[in-house]
């Protein structure tokens, strides 16, 4: 076991994956945060460290940073001792993500300890049908099947999954997609998911136009296989239609067990999120947060 015991914490490594993965794809609420990739990938954008809860059963406690603010995630459970969990606090702003299953099963254990529960709506991944991905069904899927169409008409493009002999074809659209930033965005984490797409085992898939790379998608399994979770998708502009195109492209060639396509959250960007509610989320994945009381 290469992660300590709590409360000592260490700094998240490649070498932690055979004691995440597959469980924490595993979990059935499937928040996307939960993979071996998801944390590994984001380890330096939140200085991710981690350390198993004592007890009969060990939960896994990842503690982060960002903007200043230390908070920590438990994927699989909360610790079952209430001395931890009120240290954690201490130590902590907040406790993230905590899914929807674990919140129905701890809220009244959290409240009677004195801290606030609180729905995380920007931080909701959205869940849509796969069928209805790659159909766009009915009067609702109008724009985006006219978007997809017109792709189809204007190009010579073609697709294939993505793998290592075309690896360097979804590096030149995502340096070019870059490139035409102020904003990096999650450069550093979609290169290295391209350099380690086999050894974090994501799948993905592969558009090009006129024999040039123009766009790809990547992601994984989660929530027992019922779910894929699209970690990245990079398009390079000038080619109308062409993330809808994508979007469709993949669902179908998707395996038949994954019901859902889970498309991560938002962040509370108001552009993004109308944007995502314009492909008519079937549900949403809820996470909470965890505040001691002001």
């Amino acid at each position: 076991m290469n992660i300590p015991l709590y409360p000592q914490f260490e700094p998240l490594s490649f070498a932690m994956k055979a004691d995440l993965h597959p469980r924490l794809p595993m979990n059935t609420d499937g928040v996307s945060e939960f993979t071996f990739a998801g944390l590994y990938l984001f380890r330096n954008t939140y200085e991710y460290k981690l350390s198993r809860s004592p007890g009969s059963c060990e939960h896994l406690l990842v503690s982060g940073e960002k903007d200043g603010k230390r908070f920590f995630m438990a994927p699989c459970g909360l610790p079952e001792d209430d001395t931890v969990l009120k240290e954690l606090f201490q130590s902590h702003d907040f406790l993230k993500a905590l899914s929807e299953s674990n919140t129905e099963k701890e809220r009244i254990r959290l409240e009677k300890l004195g801290f606030l529960v609180e729905e995380d709506r920007d931080n909701f991944d959205y869940l849509y049908e796969k069928k209805e991905l790659a159909e766009l069904p009915g009067k609702k899927f109008h724009k985006k099947r006219n978007l997809v169409q017109g792709f189809l008409n204007n190009y010579n493009f073609s697709e294939c999954p993505l793998t290592p002999d075309n690896i360097n074809d979804a590096k030149i659209i995502l340096d070019t997609w870059a490139a035409d930033r102020e904003d990096k965005g999650d450069y550093h984490a979609s290169a290295e998911a391209l350099e380690r797409m086999a050894d974090l085992e994501l799948f993905g898939y592969l558009v090009s136009v006129d024999g040039k790379p123009a766009a790809y998608t990547l992601g994984e399994s989660l929530a027992k296989g019922k779910h894929f979770v699209i970690h990245f998708e990079k398009a390079l502009s000038g080619y109308k239609g062409i993330y809808q195109f994508i979007n469709k492209a993949f669902a179908q060639v998707l395996p038949r067990h994954y019901k859902y396509i889970n498309r991560e959250q938002d962040l509370g960007d108001p552009g993004l999120r109308q944007a995502k509610m314009t492909y008519r989320p079937a549900a949403f994945v809820k996470k909470y947060r965890v505040y001691p009381h002001p």
